[in-house]
């Protein structure tokens, strides 16, 4: 397997209580759909930082590209591209120049940056609205923004943290619908997290599970549902999750911090 994500013994702790990750190991295959699951509060959002340089580990090594993000942070940013859970888009500005914006930050050569741009906006059916101020723009819009503009600089690898939260199935589908053309055409990986089972049931090849820390199973979703003895993932899930309520970890505050470290990190 040419793995494009490897993560050995990671562990990340914060202060004198448990860990928040404990020695994780997996791989990420290069053109794979990988869902990363579990509970609120169960290591997710601290795996995925460490995996895109807004945190270092504790222990443990972790290669994206064949870059290490400890020692080659900017490297590992430009592997990549990211949708935030919350929106992150600049509101005051319009869809073109959002998109622009992200494009001399990660320094996209101008010949080439308008053409991207172009090209994104139709694929994600925005082109008549690219003049349009993104604060009137309805959910799936932005979603679909933020995805083209994540897409930008070419990355190999595309990270979505819930990239479909709230929206109306509707727009849930048709959102996943580009990721997987995406996926199908331009060869991006792609490694996402949702608490919608059946989004993950569909769309993931391949999917891990963690929780308190450690990744609890592997597989695809019916090896996880027959490993389970379950009918649904979401069965499988709780079967090796439980039942009981989580809290709920992070805020929009915590995520546009994220998305302006990443834009520092990649205007240096």
């Amino acid at each position: 397997m040419d793995a494009i994500i490897t993560v050995e013994h990671l562990t990340k702790t914060f202060g004198e209580g448990p860990a928040a990750v404990q020695d994780i190991s997996f791989t990420v295959a290069r053109g794979s759909i990988v869902a990363f699951l579990g509970p609120n509060g169960a290591g997710k959002s601290t795996t995925i930082k460490m995996l895109t340089t807004l945190l270092r580990p504790t222990a443990g090594t972790i290669r994206i590209a064949g870059h290490d993000p400890a020692t080659n942070p900017d490297a590992v940013r430009h592997a990549f591209g990211i949708v935030f859970q919350d929106p992150s888009l600049d509101e005051d500005l319009t869809a073109f120049e959002n998109l622009e914006f992200h494009g001399v930050l990660y320094g996209v050569p101008k010949e080439t940056r308008r053409a991207r741009i172009t090209e994104l906006l139709a694929l994600v059916e925005l082109s008549d609205r690219k003049d349009d101020f993104v604060r009137n723009f309805s959910g799936g819009m932005k979603r679909r923004l933020e995805i083209a503009r994540g897409l930008l600089h070419h990355p190999q690898i595309l990270f979505l943290d819930e990239p479909t939260l709230g929206l109306d199935p509707q727009t849930r589908n048709h959102l996943w619908s580009y990721v997987e053309k995406l996926n199908r055409e331009e060869g991006i990986t792609v490694f996402f997290t949702t608490h919608y089972m059946e989004e993950a049931d569909r769309v993931a090849q391949h999917i891990a599970i963690i929780d308190h820390g450690r990744i609890v199973a592997e597989g695809s979703g019916a090896a996880l549902k027959k490993q389970t003895k379950s009918n649904s993932l979401e069965d499988a899930f709780l079967m090796l999750t439980g039942n009981e309520i989580r809290a709920e970890a992070g805020n929009s505050l915590d995520r546009m911090r994220n998305m302006r470290s990443m834009h520092r990190g990649a205007r240096r």
